[in-house]
Order: C-alpha cells, then structure tokens, then sequence
C-alpha cells in the first residue's frame, strides 16, 4: 500500500503551501535515495522499501552520498548503543524523523536491547507514516500483536517504538508529548537530528539544542548538515534549498565545524565532537569497509564526492560522564595533521571572458601563439567529440568550430601534448568508466579565413588533420586522468605517460616513454624512487625533463608531494622536491612551469575553508606560497576542477582557464559558462 499526504489529509488542508510542506517533502525524497543505495548493496535495511511507492535508482555519486550519511548516523547509533548497553533504562529520540526505518532495523538486527525508539516528526508525516506501517504485514509484525489505539500526538505506540506527530519548533507542545508517551528524562538519552534543525528558523532550532541540554542530563546529541555555504558548492547548494522553498537557516550563522560545535557549548553542552564527513569516512571507516563500498559500481566522480562530503558534517555533543564515551574520536586524515601553508594576502584578479563555452574533462593544447585548441569533454549536449578553437585577435577572444568536423572519438580526462615539431598528439581518456578509449592520434591544425568579430561562432574555420599512430613495443595499459609530456633524451623526443586510472585499477604508478620519430615505446632506464601510484596529477616540461605534482592516490587522498624527473647520461632519474611550507595538497588541478617557478591552479582538496585557489612553487629554493582567487566579477560560482588551462601569448604572465564544474550531487550540474584569465603579475612579482 503507498498513502500519499493528499490521501489522508482532510479535503480542507488540501491546498495548504508553505515551507512546512516543502521540508516535509525534503522526506520523501531523502528516502526514495536511502533505497536506491540500499538496493545496490551499499548498507542493509529490508525496511526502508516498505516507506517507498517505487524504487528508483540513483546515480553512483547519490548511492554514494546517502551511504556516507546513513553509516555516520548509524555509527553513532550504535555506539550510543555499545556505552548504554549496561544500562536498565535507555532511549532514542529522532527529531523530524520522516520515513525512517532504524526501529524496525535495529530491533531486527537485535541491537535496541530493551531501548525504545521515539520518533517525532509534523502531523501530517507521522499520519503517513503510520498509516503505511499498519497497512504493511512486515512492519506491522515488528511491533506487538496488539497496540492501543492512537491517542491525541501518539499515532503508534507500542512496547519499544512511539511514534508522534508533532512540531518539533513548539517546546511545551513535544515537551508534553513526550512525558505522556513515556519518555525518561533521566535515562541515558540519544537525541538525534538528521538534516533537520537547518530548516528551522535558527532562533528556533537554537532554543531545541539548548531545552535537549536542559531537560536531558544523561544524553547525546547527534546533528548531521550541511556547511560552509559561501564556495562555489556551497553556493549551489544553497540555491538548491532556495528553489525547493527549504532555505538552510543555520548556515549564516553556523556555517562550519567550528562554529557549530561552538554553538553546542555554548547552548549547554559539555563536550562536542565535530568532523567533516571526508574525515569520518577516511578516518573513522575501515580501509575494508571503504573498499567494499567503492566496488559497488563504476565511479568517476571523485571531485564531486569530496565536495559534498566537505559539505556535511557529523557532530556529537554530550551530557554526562557517561555519554562522553559515546563521543566522535577525533581521526585527522594524513597529511592534514602536518599542513600548515603560507598564504598571501594578495588575491589574484580573476575576469571573465566574453565567449560562450564550456565542458568538463576536456583536453587543451596552445597550437601557435593565440591559438588554444579544446578536444573531448562533455557539456550540457552530453559526451562527443565537440572540437573547438579559441583565438586570440586585436579585438580579444572568439570561439571557432573545427570544420569539417573531424572524429576525434568520445573522451573524457585525455591528454592532449603539444609536439616539439608542432602538432599535438591525444591519448588515452574515456567514454565510460567502464570504457577507456584506446589508441594515440597525432594531429595537426591549420586555419584559415580572416579575423572575425569578437562574438562570432562560426566566422572561421578550422581544419584538422588527424593520424592515427600505430606504435610498435610494450604500450601502457589503457588509462585516463593521467599525465603525458613531452621529454628528451639523447637528441630524440619521447611522450612521457605516467600515472592515472581505468576500470580495473583505482590508481596506476607506471611511466611509458613512446619515442615520436619511431612511434615505439622504449625502455629507458630510470633511477630513484618514482613517486607513488596517482591520478589528476600534474606533469609539466621541466629542463628536459618533467614535473610532477599532487593528485590523487589509490586510497582516494589527495597529494601535496612534487617531484621533478631529470635527464641523466643513462636516462631519468626521480627527486623529490620538499617545498616549505608544504603545499596544500590537491587534485583535478592544472599546472605551468615558467623558468624556475611551478604554477599550480585550483584543484579539489578534502576541506571546503581549504579550496585551492593558486600555489607557487620556487623549485630552485624550495619555497611555496598559496594566493587566493580575487572572482568579485565572476557572476556565476567558478568551480576549478575537471577544467583545462593555459599559459597565454600577451606580454604580462596571464593564465587562461576553460571549462570546468561538475555534478553538485544532487543539487544539479554546474558548468563554468565562460573561459576566464587570472593575473599572475602579483605572484611572479
């Protein structure tokens, strides 16, 4: 049986609007979610089914999402459930507890040991609720064979379980409920708030943090939301809320760890544990548990995943000698522990340019000074092989299709190296994460036509000539997210491939040097430790050689390490260079070397108040230096991952940024629209 609310409500309530219904709908689709990932194997409750009309099926990065939030709450759960287990009287109190199904999992998994389970959410949810869990042989056989009837705010009630409907903004109202249910107030008490206190006036959910520290003296307090709303994530989540008419009320005045837990405390707390959902899922899961989960489906969506884990947060605040063992421990992730960088006080100018485009895991190449060619990616048409070029003319930059249009494959986080001989040669990528796109192309580019005006899209044209290369010796395995640049060894030039992913390996550490006048990938010998497996790394030209810095490692960590492979008599060699302060450690970032100096932009790190903007690295000194992006004139959030940069042509150091966004979970997917430059005359000096 599904009931929907129009099923129950009395003709008059029918047409009721407000943001009580919006939170309210914010349930249904919060479970409909739980599902999906419980469909796929990601945790197991057989319950949650039961609340649904239809099981949907959600993407890997939603499936992923909503595991992450079900096992921090559920971890807490049971540690509450661990420290009391000794205990004769012991309760859980769900506030806006919705269509959850934790009563009936854990009385089935024998957990509650005499605990009972109060859940309280609006009238016409807890309605709902209880209609459908009477109409259902599986839940109704988990509670006693004969309960009283409902009575005022008591919709169920039954020896371990009373559900009530009622406000949860109105103290008196469930304070009064609660007493006549048969809440203890003296018993060790688990009070947990699942994206919930956020919707309510701050004024309001303060007042319940500090009555729950009033009236519970034994008890726990578990809180999972959302943070830091002002980065370009943050921003989109916001928006998000706003259009469901669910505006996230805390986040003006909460809007991180810390200031959250200094709310606990200061509302009567004693003690209060706060951590970011990246910190609890790689510091407080077991390696085993994040390697099961990962297997699940095919996933390529790792900037995405840490942003929304950087997003939300897990907090416990306790009442009592007893519920401070039931408290989060505290696991910084390495190397977070050891990063303390150096920040400048000079942000970098970021301006917009006026030229349509956009895409995500595309590949750039400059092709002769002012010419920028884009290959691969994937926009708001979907995935193909979208070629483009932007020129630079006296009037600015212009986007210019590639005519006639030339099959360059579907490719997502290829690369795309510029050849000593002009040219460029595109390798690797794929179209699926199930499907790496194999094979090298060598190609090359003439244009032709006069200038046209500034906002021209087709005005000129440009013609590609593409060769696929057939390469004779051992090749890499195929792989995207990788590296390729271009190195030299005794008087030939070789591609060098080092790094990256594909369906069976979750990060490759090889390197494969092709020799271009051959077409041959060659062996040649390479001394010192090579750096550790990665992929969304950087390798940059460097003195013959390469440069290579951060990414992301096979645990799913982003890097902060560099290290420069040199060119010997015999062949490389690997150092490891240990700039100080140590940079802050980033993926899905893009570098440049100019003369001595390694540019670093963007990227993803596990924190959101740590968003990479720009790191300067003095290679021959050893000195790195972090500069914040100054996007006052960017009227839209730039996200810096997933996108393609270059150095331009003009007389002052000048880098060109294109594309870039990503999938904000389940807040929609953003695209930069425009290429943007960032001035790098302050950072260079």
């Amino acid at each position: 049986m599904c009931v929907g609310l129009f099923d129950i409500m009395p003709t008059s309530n029918r047409k009721k609007q407000g943001k009580d219904t919006a939170v309210q709908g914010t349930n249904d689709s919060s479970v409909v979610s739980k599902v999906s990932a419980a469909a796929r194997g990601y945790f197991q409750d057989v319950f949650l089914q039961h609340f649904v009309c239809k099981v949907a099926r959600r993407a890997p990065l939603i499936n992923r999402g909503y595991y992450v939030r079900w096992r921090a709450v559920d971890h807490c759960v049971r540690r509450f459930l661990h420290v009391t287990k000794d205990c004769p009287r012991r309760q859980i109190l769900s506030l806006g507890a919705g269509f959850d199904s934790a009563y009936f999992r854990l009385h089935a998994d024998e957990a509650l040991g005499g605990a009972v389970v109060f859940e309280v959410d609006f009238p016409d949810v807890t309605r709902r609720k209880a209609a459908l869990i009477n109409s259902n042989i599986t839940l109704r056989g988990m509670l006693e064979p004969h309960l009283p009837p409902a009575t005022g705010p008591v919709y169920v009630s039954s020896g371990q379980y009373r559900l009530l409907g009622v406000d949860v903004r109105e103290e008196s109202q469930v304070e009064e409920a609660l007493g006549a249910a048969g809440l203890d107030w003296a018993a060790p008490t688990l009070i947990l708030s699942e994206v919930v206190l956020t919707y309510m006036e701050t004024q309001r959910s303060d007042a319940v943090i500090s009555w729950a520290a009033k009236l519970l003296p034994q008890s726990l307090f578990v809180m999972y939301e959302q943070m830091h709303p002002q980065d370009p994530f943050g921003r989109i989540m916001q928006d998000h809320f706003l259009k469901l008419n669910s505006t996230l009320h805390a986040l003006r005045q909460y809007p991180d760890a810390a200031a959250q837990r200094r709310r606990f405390l200061d509302k009567g707390w004693e003690q209060c544990v706060c951590l970011d959902v990246n910190d609890f899922y790689l510091g407080l899961l077991p390696e085993e548990e994040r390697c099961r989960v990962e297997s699940l489906e095919p996933f390529d969506e790792y900037e995405e995943w840490h942003q929304k884990c950087s997003h939300y947060f897990i907090l416990t605040a306790s009442q009592g000698s007893l519920m401070a063992q039931a408290l989060l421990t505290h696991a910084p992730v390495p190397p977070a522990a050891s990063i303390c960088p150096s920040w400048s006080p000079t942000a970098l100018s970021v301006q917009t340019i006026p030229v349509p485009m956009e895409g995500l895991g595309m590949a750039s190449t400059s092709v002769s000074p002012g010419q920028v060619l884009l290959t691969g990616g994937s926009s708001r048409g979907g995935r193909g092989p979208v070629t483009r070029i932007l020129l630079r003319g006296q009037e600015g930059w212009r986007s210019v299709s590639v005519e006639p249009p030339v099959d360059l494959g579907v490719r997502l986080y290829h690369t795309a190296t510029s050849l000593p001989g002009g040219g460029f040669v595109v390798y690797g990528g794929r179209s699926s994460p199930l499907s790496p796109t194999r094979g090298l192309l060598r190609v090359t580019l003439d244009t032709r036509g006069p200038p046209g005006p500034l906002d021209s899209e087709d005005g000129d044209t440009g013609t590609l000539c593409v060769e696929p290369m057939v390469c004779t010796g051992d090749a890499p395995a195929p792989r995207w997210r990788h590296t390729a640049a271009s190195v030299s060894h005794k008087g030939k030039s070789f591609l060098f491939v080092f790094g990256g992913k594909n369906e069976s390996e979750a990060a490759l550490g090889d390197g494969y040097f092709l020799c271009l006048d051959q077409q041959h990938w060659t062996e040649i010998p390479l001394e010192g430790a090579a750096p550790e497996a990665r992929h969304s790394h950087s390798a940059c030209w460097y003195r013959g050689g390469v440069v290579v810095f951060g990414g992301l490692d096979r645990r799913g960590v982003p890097l902060g390490d560099t290290a420069v492979l040199r060119p010997t008599d015999g062949g490389f060699s690997w150092e490891r260079i240990e700039p100080l302060p140590p940079p802050v450690p980033r993926y899905s970032h893009s570098a440049h070397v100019i003369g001595e100096t390694l540019v670093v932009v963007g990227g993803v790190w596990l924190h959101s108040d740590g968003v990479p903007g720009v790191v300067i690295i003095h290679l021959t000194t050893r000195s790195s230096v972090e500069l914040s992006l100054d996007t006052t004139s960017v009227p839209w959030p730039l996200m810096l991952h997933s996108f393609c940069s270059e150095l331009t042509d003009s007389e002052e150091p000048e880098l060109l940024l294109m594309g870039g966004g990503g999938n904000c979970f389940s807040f929609g997917t953003h695209f930069n629209l425009q290429p943007v430059t960032v001035d790098l005359r302050p950072a260079l000096g």
